[in-house]
């Protein structure tokens, strides 16, 4: 029987590596209001996915969109003078 190994000595990712860097976790608290705000927006969607939405959930779905759209000027306008990750 013929055995396979791998020809490279390191086949997974080094450890240290798997943790984000200060510049990750810095451009993640950057866009944490959008994050949270695009949560919530889902959160409304989930709610009335098996249903018809009412007035209450119609209000609901319109505010959370309301927020997302402002998060996501707020970090536009701001997102200029930072450094980006990954890009």
């Amino acid at each position: 029987m013929t055995h396979i190994a791998a020809l490279q000595a390191v086949v997974t990712a080094d450890p240290a590596d798997q943790e984000p860097s200060a510049a990750e976790l810095d451009a993640i608290e950057h866009e944490m209001p959008l994050l949270l705000a695009e949560v919530e927006l889902l959160d409304a969607h989930i709610t009335v996915l098996d249903r018809v939405p009412s007035e209450l959930d119609a209000r609901r779905l319109r505010r959370a969109r309301r927020r997302v759209l402002a998060a996501r000027a707020a970090l536009a306008n701001r997102g200029s003078g930072r450094l980006e990750v990954g890009a």
